[in-house]
């Protein structure tokens, strides 16, 4: 199995709970040359704005808005801030056996309704009830395994990269494979030869799998109707979308939904409303 596969439904340890298990997620704001101090052991960062430098046993890496990364409580790090600098901390009191650090690089481009999450509604574990601080950390625990094993899975063919940054950019679209077929310049046949060969799927596959990444996200950060979010992310109806998530994820979108308590976070302050969806 994959680790993709093993993260199609969040928070997945043998009790059904995710195992990251986070303390907290606060928004910190830091001036050029500022260090973010105060988080030791390890932590979840996603950089919101501006230009930092991480520094780890592994060298020196550039981040930038829409970088996240994750630092075990092994390894020592220091995050510096290059310019005015906007970032979402979380430590964590269990990690899962992860490569640290581990950079996810445009993670909010793929995980747009997650950092909308994270945006409205920081992380409060004492006002919140568990049920929604664990699906928080399983959120995010999921995106992070999906950023890794993209990363160990990235095809190294162009054509398909490029495909695959227009698939997550745009799941809404009405796509065929005849149509993906189109926008990497290959005929049905060959893509479909590339897909296997790359990626082990098809190529409908994969843009289910990124609609319902799409989808999760949504269902978590936004109280938008099922309805709505089933043509977000590329369904034509909400009963096609149901069929489809009820298959990957043995539940109904709304009682997916239901489990992490979206609405909690209104009353913690953020608006329910979500902002723009991955295809805005």
């Amino acid at each position: 199995m994959t680790l993709l596969e093993g993260v199609a439904a969040p928070g997945g340890g043998a009790a059904g709970m995710p195992t990251w298990d986070m303390a907290g997620v606060t928004i910190r704001r830091l001036a050029p040359a500022e260090r973010l101090d105060g988080v030791p052991g390890a932590i979840w960062a996603l950089v919101l704005d501006g230009d930092a430098r991480l520094e780890t046993a592994a060298g020196v890496e550039e981040l930038h808005a829409g970088d996240a990364f994750h630092v075990d409580a092994r390894g020592a790090h220091r995050l510096d801030a290059l310019t005015p600098v906007e970032v979402a901390v979380s430590p964590l009191r269990a990690v899962p056996p992860l490569p640290s650090p581990l950079v996810a690089r445009g993670f909010a481009g793929s995980n747009r309704g997650l950092v909308e999450l994270v945006r409205m509604c920081p992380l409060d574990p004492r006002r919140e009830q568990p049920l929604f601080v664990a699906s928080y950390g399983g959120l995010i625990q999921a995106a992070m395994l999906q950023a890794l094993d993209d990363r160990a899975r990235q095809p190294s063919d162009s054509r398909l990269t490029a495909l695959l940054s227009v698939l997550d950019a745009h799941p809404g679209r009405p796509w065929t494979v005849e149509s993906m077929a189109r926008v990497a310049h290959l005929s049905r046949s060959s893509l479909g030869e590339r897909f296997r060969r790359e990626l082990g799927r098809s190529p409908a596959q994969l843009l289910r799998e990124v609609r319902m990444r799409h989808a999760r996200a949504l269902l978590v950060a936004t109280t938008r109707p099922i309805e709505q979010i089933a043509f977000t992310v590329g369904y034509g109806s909400a009963a096609a979308f149901s069929r489809a998530f009820s298959a990957q994820h043995g539940s109904s979108p709304q009682a997916w939904r239901s489990g992490p308590g979206a609405a909690q976070c209104t009353e913690a302050g953020g608006t329910g409303q979500g902002g723009d969806g991955p295809d805005a």
